[in-house]
């Protein structure tokens, strides 16, 4: 069977979507499902290359039980053609996505990360960077949630 592979993207690459990458990575694997997905993570922008997460998103994550070690990288053309479906946080990244896809085809892989959740009622998944706590802790509910729903929609 081939692998599903999910690219979630935020600004940054440094909070939302490595969070992301992160829960769906543990979610699939306590799911024992580690074979069908091929999960990773970028950012509309590259200041942040190569750098891990953020140190409040990694210490929210690990509370939870998510480590967070990927590095940081921007959105590159040839991601259109390596992932499935290519997963945005808010307006201004899906913005930025559907400006860079090649191909009206590559635009087809974008969707929003809220479309996924079953519970929480969002339009998109906020920044937490300059806010405080709650605000990371908010970001988490909505991940796991959209994440329980990846898992759920493709297998």
């Amino acid at each position: 069977m081939e692998k599903l592979k999910i690219l979630f993207v935020c600004m940054g690459n440094i909070c939302r979507s490595p969070a992301a990458e992160g829960i769906l990575r543990k979610k699939v694997h306590e799911a024992g499902l580690d074979g069908r997905f091929e999960i990773d993570s970028a950012g509309t922008y590259g200041y942040h290359e190569g750098e891990l997460p953020d140190p409040r998103m990694r210490m929210h994550a690990s509370a939870r039980g998510y480590a967070l070690t990927s590095r940081s990288r921007p959105v590159r053309v040839d991601d259109f053609s390596r992932f499935d479906w290519i997963v945005g946080m808010d307006d201004v990244n899906m913005s930025y996505l559907m400006d860079m896809a090649p191909d009206v085809y590559s635009q087809k892989k974008i969707c929003r990360m809220t479309d996924f959740c079953r519970i929480h009622r969002a339009d998109h998944v906020p920044d937490p960077y300059y806010g405080g706590a709650s605000g990371f802790t908010y970001v988490l509910d909505l991940l796991e949630d959209a994440c329980d729903g990846i898992v759920e929609k493709f297998t």
